[in-house]
């Protein structure tokens, strides 16, 4: 099934199971980002100073790695990602803020096809409550 999302390939399939255990023990999509590492994390010092958010990189240091290409080749060929690219650019987002952001993208999109069991759709709108 993960074989029907653009941009996820042979590497990351196996890398994701395997190291995830299968997503078995996560209950929702921000458990797995940040058990990869892919959550954004605010740098706060008392009242006076706020830095910009930045990855908080405790986290499963193979898995982001691998999600790295994937993200890159996702901007090229995934429509959905396309357009997430080029919204983030219009923002003036940076090129590397907009990588992990699409691997995060990427992770809610691998999240969503284990575990709702069909293939990916990129038409796929879901109903909001």
């Amino acid at each position: 099934m993960l074989d029907s999302i653009p941009g996820i390939g042979k590497v990351i399939i196996p890398a994701s199971l395997a190291e995830s255990d299968g997503l078995e023990k996560f209950n929702h999509v921000r458990e797995l980002a940040t058990f990869i590492g892919l959550a954004p994390k605010e740098t706060l010092s008392g009242s006076s100073i706020k830095g910009k958010p930045r990855l908080c990189k405790i986290g499963h240091t193979l898995l982001r790695k691998a999600l790295y290409m994937p993200a890159l080749v996702s901007i090229q060929c995934n429509p959905i990602m396309i357009a997430f690219y080029n919204r983030l650019k219009d923002k003036g987002k940076n090129g590397k803020v907009i990588v992990c952001a699409i691997m995060r993208k990427l992770v809610h999109v691998i999240f969503g096809v284990l575990k709702s069991g069909k293939r990916y759709d990129p038409k796929f709108k879901p109903i909001s409550a």
